[in-house]
């Protein structure tokens, strides 16, 4: 182990915990471990800035006072409080859909239901950049990977035509890829998911709360919604709470409460925890200025970073990635915004593919102008200075 904690040292790829203190009332903001510095997040998945919400608190703390902190058991045995009932009937509604299942966490939700609904005679066809959860639970299934190049349909098409004959066919994708802030062809990948009679699972992780008319996700917005036979998300990021939901027919949520190992063996999610969704689920629903302002944020963010000759990925989603390339100077990068009062963290390979360590900026909607326009000139300072840009 020491061994090859040293080669990643070396390489520029080891990683350390760093502690972070919130900064009540501000959060879109934080402070790094003892020390004083109040630092602009622009790391945080935050997306709707809901995270301090005082209506959430509120109703986490009045659930916690009437139900205690935990539930005490997995829901098939004694943990399936009535504010699971509530949240899933709301989340069905929410997204149109039959029935609604809450799991703990996004790595839980994607791991158990693949696992799940695929096996060994089956194959799964994934998007090359897709998160580590969707690849985890892949290799869990012992079903076949058949990895596609990022948002190469004509590649995807070859592998279903190959594959045709197996028992089970599952696409499965990202619809806004965490480290770079772009869309699946969500259409493209409906048209051939008909096509080859396969199954289309899609986890709008970083897409839900943000697009659609009440931020029920990319699927919705692009007129798909019906098109996904298994609609995956999360609480974490645009809800500001904790927690992943996926969507579908009755006869999937029967089959995952049976197979879903994830959700059958883990201890029930606290009432408290369901009741902060709950709220949360209401706010992203009604407060449509928070997508209005993430969305105006966003362009003059992408729009500024362009101008100043940075490599950022098209797109208008709040991930706004800056490709550095190398390692160490990726992380020269961030600890240079760092003393410039700007937490920007760096990503280095595994998380991304070798050769492309970025900045992973990620947006909010309780970022104001100004903050953004100190926050650019510091990128600025900092790109010129460590020759990422040119003047």
């Amino acid at each position: 182990m020491e061994r090859e904690l040293a080669s990643l040292e070396e390489a520029s790829l080891r990683r350390s915990l760093r502690t972070n203190s919130a900064v009540p009332g501000s959060p879109g903001r934080m402070v790094r471990g003892t020390g004083p510095n109040n630092l602009l997040n622009l790391s945080a998945n935050d997306y709707l800035g809901l995270s301090q919400h005082p209506a959430i608190v509120e109703a986490m703390r009045d659930t916690l006072l009437k139900e205690g902190a935990g539930a005490g058991a997995s829901r098939l045995v004694t943990g399936n409080r009535m504010a699971y009932s509530f949240l899933e009937e709301a989340i069905a509604e929410w997204q149109s859909c039959e029935a609604a299942l809450v799991f703990a966490n996004g790595y839980m939700a994607n791991a158990g239901v693949i696992r799940a609904v695929v096996g060994r005679d089956d194959v799964v066809f994934s998007d090359q950049l897709n998160h580590a959860s969707i690849v985890d639970g892949i290799l869990m299934s012992r079903a076949e990977l058949a990895r596609y190049r990022h948002n190469d349909m004509e590649h995807l098409g070859a592998l279903l035509h190959k594959h045709r004959d197996k028992r089970r066919k599952l696409i499965v994708t990202d619809a806004v890829f965490s480290m770079d802030g772009d869309q699946a062809r969500l259409r493209e990948l409906a048209l051939l998911k008909r096509e080859y009679g396969a199954m289309l699972m899609v986890d709008e992780a970083h897409s839900g709360g943000i697009y659609g008319g009440r931020g029920e996700g990319l699927c919705h917005l692009l007129g798909i919604k019906d098109e996904v036979d298994i609609h995956m998300g999360t609480f974490s990021k645009a809800f500001g709470v904790y927690g992943a939901y996926v969507c579908g027919s009755r006869t999937l949520a029967d089959f995952l409460v049976n197979k879903a190992r994830p959700l059958i063996y883990s201890t029930a999610m606290p009432p408290a925890l369901l009741a902060g969704i709950a709220q949360a689920l209401v706010l992203v629903q009604q407060e449509h200025w928070r997508r209005d302002r993430l969305e105006s944020a966003v362009r003059f963010f992408r729009d500024s970073l362009l101008s100043l000759g940075f490599q950022i990925p098209a797109g208008d989603s709040p991930i706004v990635p800056i490709t550095i390339g190398d390692n160490e100077t990726a992380l020269r990068f961030s600890a240079a915004l760092e003393e410039k009062g700007i937490a920007a963290v760096a990503i280095r390979p595994p998380t991304v593919p070798a050769g492309t360590a970025r900045i992973r900026f990620s947006l909010s909607a309780i970022h104001t102008d100004e903050e953004l326009r100190d926050a650019i000139a510091c990128i600025r300072e900092a790109g010129l200075q460590l020759g990422v840009i040119r003047r």
